[in-house]
């Protein structure tokens, strides 16, 4: 299909063209996470990938590591712990506003949406596209299809696409989107998908990423 090797085409050429642009930013705060936090410098969660496959979405580490029976784990592990938090996490659709798991560094990151940028390399691989639905936990999948049933027909639609660096929602709001709303734009994306439209969310991205519109 025509739209599918054009559409790789710009996702392997754009991707790298993005990583040699971005590698100061990206080199200045990896040193800056290193040194302002314990830790590594890169966080790979897992994610729902084209077809339901999993893989592993790279990014900066936005958040502290946390001590549970005598090892360092990941915020999101240490989220598991404490019911108080999880259940306010669920609550607004897997995000915290004022999140204390959040580094000083990570506040940065986030409000930029520089954390996403190591997502490039998923872009390259395969895993990802620069522009698609948002790539879902799956534990989040499960938890809000429960929440909003009348959801699963839209999360099959998602499901034919790759994830996307960027994508209709992150562009229009972000995360003051609730799930429920945030699937359904995510398919009316994947049933109407064009190349032209792929190159007006890739030029509204950055806009986004300034103003941190809707970012936590």
């Amino acid at each position: 299909m025509l739209y599918d090797f054009l559409k790789r085409t710009i996702d392997i050429t754009g991707s790298l063209f993005a990583l040699l642009i971005f590698l100061p930013v990206i080199i200045v705060f990896a040193i800056l996470i290193k040194l302002t936090s314990h830790g590594p410098i890169f966080y790979s969660p897992e994610r729902v990938g084209k077809e339901g496959k999993l893989f592993g979405m790279l990014k900066f580490r936005s958040m502290y590591m946390y001590k549970i029976k005598g090892r360092m784990v990941h915020a999101q592990k240490y989220l598991e712990t404490n019911p108080k938090l999880m259940r306010a996490y669920q609550k607004n659709s897997y995000k915290l506003q004022n999140d204390p798991r959040i580094t000083p560094i990570g506040k940065i990151l986030r409000r930029l949406s520089i954390d996403e940028l190591p997502q490039l390399v998923n872009v390259a691989k395969g895993d990802m596209s620069l522009v698609g639905p948002r790539a879902y936990q799956k534990d989040e999948l499960n938890y809000q299809q429960r929440i909003y049933p009348q959801t699963k027909k839209y999360v099959k639609i998602i499901f034919r696409a790759r994830p996307g660096a960027s994508g209709p929602w992150q562009v229009s709001g972000r995360s003051f989107i609730n799930f429920d709303k945030r699937v359904e734009m995510d398919a009316q994306y994947v049933k109407k998908r064009s190349i032209l439209y792929d190159l007006w969310i890739i030029i509204k991205t950055p806009f986004a990423m300034i103003t941190g519109t809707g970012a936590v």
